[in-house]
């Protein structure tokens, strides 16, 4: 893998993970500048850009598996004739299931809350968005 370009700029820019969104745009204008020229930390940028991505869609992804599992043991009709067949009390096996659905679900909420706050994944995800969308439209549109 190649060297940085400017090893302070790049060691500035690893610093904060090679986020420059919530710097002001006057100095922002060197950063970008070196990322433009420097593959390396181009790629650097990329790379977290992706765990950023990638972290909050798993989030994402847990807080609906667990609103899907609170659902199914909600209205899952085998569930009663399973406890029977245990010799269990239904209510408990479901307010067990459901009690542990729903610590699942706010463990993924907090976890996507801290990922959203602590990474530029909102931010990115939402630029990424828009340059597609005014890629898309067409010229004489405003």
């Amino acid at each position: 893998m190649k060297e940085c370009t400017d090893q302070v700029v790049g060691d500035i820019l690893s610093s904060w993970r090679y986020d420059i969104s919530g710097i002001s745009p006057e100095m922002r204008t060197d950063y970008e500048s070196h990322l433009t020229e420097c593959d390396h930390c181009r790629r650097k940028q990329q790379l977290h850009r992706m765990i950023d991505v990638v972290l909050i869609g798993l989030s994402t992804v847990s807080v609906l598996a667990f609103l899907f599992a609170i659902a199914i043991i909600h209205r899952f009709e085998p569930l009663r004739q399973w406890a029977l067949v245990m010799h269990l009390d239904h209510r408990s096996v479901a307010l067990t299931l459901q009690m542990g659905a729903f610590a699942g679900l706010l463990v993924s909420i907090v976890c996507w809350i801290l990922i959203a706050i602590a990474t530029p994944a909102p931010v990115y995800l939402t630029g990424m968005a828009q340059s597609r969308l005014h890629g898309r439209l067409p010229r004489n549109v405003a």
